[in-house]
This record gives structure tokens, C-alpha cells and sequence, in this order.
């Protein structure tokens, strides 16, 4: 069915279509959309969920926590500070090896007080051992959010999805979206070590130096082993739905000499960008990178690579370009754009790429030199 939606209203309309169990949540800017809308399916009887209003969002992770742990299908969603709270719980829900489904709208983090698009909040909680995915479309977010249910679900995984989507910039923007009848698409959830009461068990929660790095590492063996779930994932969308996607998507990058390298609207944003520098005579390319865990493969050789980062890891650099150098060995032109909701447009794309200093990092509005 095609409609006009937001991209907060196509995450809902996704766990609409996937069903699940348990949603427990607790608003907040800019992601309060997701569950208002959720909690008016479940109110009308168009979605047979039990919807947990709890007063925070720590409570919020832990509702889902002690749902999935029964082997029912789970989500929540969140933004920002609220992510933040849920820190705790986010660890404990991937060393569980729980297939919990969360939504993130990407915020910027106080201080200041700023609810605009900046992707620090997610970037934060990679190390947890959540999958994570950033779109760049209403369709996309409706998209990934059906495949994140079948990926974290899939036994070969067994590990929480993140699925990012910046703030405003398309939670709240409308575009064209194009829902499916999902059928068999995902098949029903079975979690293997999930909680019979019927066959009442204790569980013991103290882990000694003896086995507390085989779970660490059964996690990391499972984001390894996700990678060829998230490509049969991806390939059977395409033919069953007929729109493809990949760990990146890749404009004009074949023949080019520069690759602009981004994650979200701003990964979009570039591909405007490109026809510009292209019509001025300079072969540049973008890529989106959709996944960043797992982290892919990225075909850089020979190519002089100008990083995005709408994050900041202080001390350190650009989050994304630090990922990019370390797996490829090569420098880059680290730009810092677009924190909290900072307006950077295609114009301002293609001069970064036509000033560009590799090796360097440029702050997008404080360096005066570019």
C-alpha cells in the first residue's frame, strides 16, 4: 500500500505488520511519535500487543528484558538521553542473547539542551554488542525495522537490533512509503534458551574468570556469523519486495578517485553532492554505510576517502572516520558536521570534497580555512 508517512509512523507501521508480544516504552523527543503511534494500534485492536507504559526508560529495557527472556518477539524505541539511560540494560540484554528489536532516533546529548539530529547517542552503546543499522529514508526505516525482527531473531544471531534514524531530519519528514504484506517473510520466534515455566530451572547470574570471556566471545561469534544472515536477509527482501539494500549503498563509486563516506541523511545528502562535483569534472563517488555492526568490509584501495562524522569521540576524533582508518590503513579527511542538527548541505558536501587535506580533521563552522 502506498501512503505518505513520517519516518517515526513507518518504524510503527513495521511493528504493526510483525506483531509483537511485549512494546514497553516511555517517550521522548524526537522519537515520542514511534510509541504514540503503537499505543493507538493497540488501543484500536489493530495490533494484539501488550503495550507496557512504565515511567522510565531503564524500566522500559528491562520490561523488554524479562519478556524476550519467555521467547516472545519484543520492541521498544527511544532517543538520545533516553538511550543513555537504558546503558545498563542494553548490556545485559545483548549478554542474554535476546533478539529485542529498539528503534533509536538519533538526538544530540546534553549539554547543551539540544533535541536535533546528531548519532554520538547510538554510537555510545556500539560496544554493547547490538547489531546496528542507520537508514536514510522513510522507506528504508520501514524496511529495517521488518528485517531487523527477522536478523536478531534468526538463531545463528540471537543479539538485539538497533535501527537509527536521525531526528527531524526524518522522523518527522514526510516522503513516499510503500508497505508490504510481510507473511512468512520473518517466521515466528523461537528462542532456545528462553524460560519454561512448565519446566521451572534456576539461573544463576554470577559468572567467574573462568567462563565470563566465553560468553564476550560467543557474542563477537555471533556479530561474525551475523553478517551472512543480514546478506540472505537483504537478498530475500529484494526478490520478495523488490527493494535491495546492502552493508553499503554505493553511488558512482566504480571509477572514482574520491569517496565520500557518510551514515544516514547525510549519506544521502552526498549523492547530490556527487552529481555536482561530477558535472565540475571530478570523479567522486559516495557511500552510505548502512551497518555499523557489524562493521563491513569497505573497497577503499586507491581511493582518497573524505569522512562525515556527525558524532565526536573526545580526545580521539570522528567515530566513523577512526572505524575507516583503522580498517584500512589509509588517511582520510575527517570532516566533524552536523552535530546537533547543524545544517550542512549538499554545497557544503562538495567543498569539503574540493578543499579536502588528507590526513587531517576539519571542524565543519570552527575551522576558518576550508
Amino acid at each position: 500500500m502506498k501512503k505518505i508517512s513520517t519516518g517515526n509512523k513507518a518504524v510503527a507501521e513495521a511493528v504493526k505488520q510483525l506483531v509483537p508480544a511485549v512494546v514497553a516504552a516511555y517517550p521522548i523527543t524526537p522519537q515520542t511519535e514511534i510509541v504514540e503511534q503503537i499505543a493507538e494500534f493497540v488501543s484500536s485492536g489493530e495490533l494484539k500487543s501488550r503495550y507496557i507504559a512504565v515511567e522510565s526508560e531503564h524500566s522500559a529495557m528491562a520490561a523488554c528484558i524479562g519478556a524476550s527472556i519467555t521467547g516472545v518477539r519484543t520492541f521498544t524505541a527511544t532517543s538520545s538521553h533516553g538511550l543513555l539511560y537504558m546503558h545498563e540494560m542494553t548490556n545485559w540484554a545483548a549478554g542474554a542473547r535476546l533478539p529485542i528489536v529498539m528503534a533509536n532516533v538519533n538526538r544530540s546529548l546534553g549539554p547543551g539542551w539540544n533535541i536535533w539530529a546528531e548519532h554520538t547517542d547510538a554510537l555510545q552503546e556500539r560496544d554493547t554488542g547490538w547489531l546496528q543499522v542507520y537508514v536514510s529514508t522513510v522507506q528504508e526505516a520501514y524496511d529495517a525495522t521488518i528485517m531487523a525482527f527477522r536478523i536478531a531473531e534468526h538463531n545463528d544471531v540471537l543479539l538485539p537490533v538497533m535501527v537509527n534514524l536521525d531526528g527531524f531530519l526524518l522522523s518527522h519528514i514526510m516522503q513516499p512509503l510503500d508497505t508490504v504484506d510481510v507473511g512468512d517473510f520473518v517466521p515466528p520466534i523461537h528462542l532456545p534458551h528462553a524460560i519454561d515455566v512448565k519446566n521451572p530451572r534456576g539461573y544463576g547470574g554470577l559468572t567467574g574468570p573462568d567462563q565470563q570471556f566465553r560468553f564476550s566471545w560467543d557474542i563477537e561469534r555471533s556479530i561474525r556469523d551475523s553478517v551472512k544472515v543480514i546478506e540472505k536477509t537483504q537478498n530475500d527482501f529484494a526478490k520478495r519486495f523488490g527493494r535491495k539494500y546492502g552493508f553499503t549503498e554505493d553511488y558512482q563509486c566504480g571509477d572514482a578517485d574520491v569517496v565520500i563516506v557518510a551514515m544516514g541523511t547525510l549519506g544521502k545528502e552526498a549523492e547530490v553532492a556527487i552529481d555536482l562535483l561530477r558535472k565540475e569534472g571530478i570523479k567522486a563517488g559516495s557511500m552510505r554505510l548502512r551497518w555499523l555492526r557489524p562493521f563491513p568490509k569497505l573497497d577503499l584501495k586507491g581511493k582518497q576517502v573524505v569522512v562525515i562524522d556527525r558524532d565526536y569521540s573526545f580526545g580521539r576524533g570522528g567515530i566513523l572516520a577512526t572505524e575507516i582508518v583503522a580498517q584500512t590503513k589509509e588517511d582520510v579527511f575527517s570532516v566533524i558536521a552536523g552535530l546537533g542538527g547543524q545544517e550542512v548541505t549538499y554545497e557544503d558536501l562538495a567543498d569539503f570534497v574540493r578543499k579536502r587535506r588528507m590526513g587531517e580533521e576539519f571542524w565543519f563552522g570552527v575551522n576558518a580555512n576550508v
